[in-house]
């Protein structure tokens, strides 16, 4: 059969097309999507605003209609921190309801952790061992350990890129006190949930997932993403603490040039790189591999398990 599942994201709006039945991995067909940075539309009082939800509502209807054309059977739809966290986020489901049809599963970040933790799992098999999985979105980061398909383990913490750039670094390119401020920040989070890890003892394997990781790793010298995603890519933190201070001096339009980074996604990058980076030091990773399956493929996943086998 062939599902889509439709991610609305705090920065993108993605329809992934996915050709798919129980017991085989799912094999991309079509992938349509629209950047709206919603992270980054929330007013003072933290709603997303008239101009946002219209291009929200309009954007989702694209993404059906794209749907459609490829002949997907079902639509899996649900959407992540920056609707889950805006004050106005019942009227915003209402709205995408009543003028598209679409009833939003809105997922918790601890299922968004446990979701990706699922995708990785299956990704890197059995024997992988204790997983450590970290994904940095949009709007919030989400790591989870364990050695089952159901993490041990797993938080979302409110640390995503666009959400920091928005909220901590003005300038471009951000003045060093922000960016030290925005350090500070992370790190001291980050640190409250190590020890709810450390207890189950150090991971077989440390894996990542989302754009921002697959950008850092593309920086420091892995395979692009042309090549597949059966390669091997690996982001080490030494490659990382090097280029965290060359992006801090960087305006977003010069990030946008460098390999692998686009354009709409470089102001993030720097945010995106601290986090990664406070990760790997308050974990104790020196290096860790680039997943290419994360929470679309986890939904994807999870509804094939509850499909009946016959």
């Amino acid at each position: 059969m062939r599902l889509g599942v439709l991610d609305v994201g705090s920065n993108t709006v993605h329809l992934l097309a996915v050709d798919a039945h129980h017991g085989a991995c799912p094999l991309p067909a079509h992938s349509h999507k629209a950047e709206l940075r919603l992270a980054e539309l929330l007013d003072e009082n933290g709603a997303i605003g008239p101009d946002g939800v219209d291009r929200l509502v309009s954007t989702i209807a694209d993404a059906l209609q794209a749907a459609e054309d490829k002949g997907c059977e079902a639509v899996l739809p649900f959407a992540t921190s920056a609707v889950r966290e805006a004050t106005n986020a019942d009227q915003v489901l209402g709205r995408v309801k009543s003028e598209t049809g679409v009833d939003l599963e809105v997922l918790t970040g601890e299922q968004e952790a446990r979701l990706t933790f699922l995708a990785a799992r299956r990704w890197f098999g059995w024997s992988a061992g204790k997983l450590l999985v970290v994904d940095i979105g949009g709007g919030s980061l989400e790591i989870a350990y364990g050695i089952d398909e159901e993490p041990d383990a797993a938080v979302s913490l409110p640390l995503g890129a666009g959400r920091l750039t928005a909220g901590w670094l003005p300038g471009d390119p951000p003045d060093p006190m922000d960016v030290r401020a925005l350090r500070r920040h992370v790190r001291a989070e980050i640190a409250r949930t190590v020890g709810e890890f450390a207890r189950f003892g150090s991971p077989d394997h440390v894996v990542a997932t989302s754009k921002t990781f697959r950008q850092l790793a593309r920086l420091t010298g892995a395979a692009r993403s042309a090549d597949g995603p059966y390669v091997q890519r690996e982001l080490s933190r030494t490659s990382l603490e090097e280029w965290v201070s060359r992006l801090a001096a960087m305006p977003a339009e010069r990030r946008a040039e460098l390999p692998g980074v686009s354009a709409g996604r470089s102001a993030q990058l720097l945010a995106g790189a601290l986090v990664a980076e406070a990760a790997m030091d308050l974990f104790g990773v020196e290096t860790l591999e680039i997943c290419p399956w994360a929470l679309r493929e986890g939904v994807i996943l999870r509804r094939l398990d509850q499909l009946p086998t016959s």
